[in-house]
């Protein structure tokens, strides 16, 4: 049967596109902190959100062809319309897009190589396998619980201290510190996800954190990541000197409290709208915070 969908919208669809906020949010805050030390590098910040757009647009492509092929996503799913269970893309396509996708992070990430010296190299490397042992390989990350903590690790910390250290050339515990806000909002991206998911995915064999520790746990890890993102910059400003600006993340509080409510009183379907603003979440408070740093 013919797609009513055109292949242009049917890969934009693949790519997740509303989720892709995340991949901008660390490279923004990872600038700002540059500009604050007069490193400010422009090219080198375009070439590492290029990287961070396509390594998270391989791993959505990996995500869709394995949650596919083990039978996690099926005529049941609740979420968004994924084109291999839609019978959109075959799983042939969808592994050559994979390889060439991650291929072109891989030569993008070579510019940044060549500034900065071979530790961006291995971690380019290791954000590419990371990518694909999320949901593929003898251990998928996904399937056994550590997800979260692989969205915490590569698109927070990797992702933000990554991008400061190509245009610094070094790396600071501010920017460590800086990535935890970053990571936590992103990853309550995948908490929604696999909140909403749970029951399909406890049916289907993988076991999110969520799966193994329970809806209680889900709601309370949202809360507790929202929480530590707007703990960040009080420590910024009480340590560092870093002025009252710092603090225009406060501004999102009343949003965050809406998505925590949200959360706790809406099931399946309806978590999709969630699942939704949480990555717009993200994103409001990365530019808030990025702006405060730079002022």
């Amino acid at each position: 049967m013919k797609s009513s969908y055109s292949q242009t919208t049917i890969w934009i669809m693949a790519s997740r596109p509303k989720t892709l906020l995340a991949a901008f949010v660390p490279v923004i805050v990872g600038s700002s902190l540059a500009f604050m030390q007069g490193s400010f590098q422009p090219i080198a910040a375009f070439v590492a959100l290029l990287c961070a757009l396509l390594i998270q647009i391989a791993t959505n492509f990996t995500n869709d062809l394995y949650d596919f092929l083990k039978g996690a996503d099926n005529k049941k799913r609740v979420g968004p319309v994924r084109v291999l269970n839609a019978g959109l893309v075959t799983p042939e396509k969808m592994k050559f897009a994979i390889y060439l996708t991650f291929f072109m992070a891989f030569v993008l990430g070579l510019y940044l190589v060549y500034l900065t010296g071979t530790i961006i190299l291995i971690v380019g490397i290791v954000s590419i396998i990371a990518g694909l042992a999320y949901t593929a390989g003898p251990y998928p990350l996904a399937y056994n619980g550590l997800g979260d903590i692989f969205v915490f690790v590569f698109f927070g910390v990797v992702g933000t201290v990554g991008t400061y250290y190509v245009q610094v050339q070094e790396i600071s515990a501010l920017s460590f510190l800086a990535s935890i806000p970053v990571g936590a909002l992103i990853t309550n991206i995948l908490v929604v996800n696999n909140y909403r998911d749970i029951d399909q995915d406890r049916f289907t064999g993988k076991n999110t954190l969520a799966v193994k520790l329970g809806k209680t746990f889900s709601r309370y890890e949202y809360l507790i990541l929202m929480i530590s993102s707007f703990f960040v910059p009080f420590i910024f400003y009480i340590f560092y000197d870093i002025s009252l600006w710092i603090f225009l993340p406060y501004l999102t509080l009343p949003l965050a409290y809406k998505l925590v409510i949200m959360l706790f009183e809406l099931q399946g379907e309806q978590l999709n709208s969630t699942l939704e603003l949480t990555a717009k979440f993200s994103a409001l408070y990365g530019l808030l915070f990025a702006i405060g740093i730079v002022m």
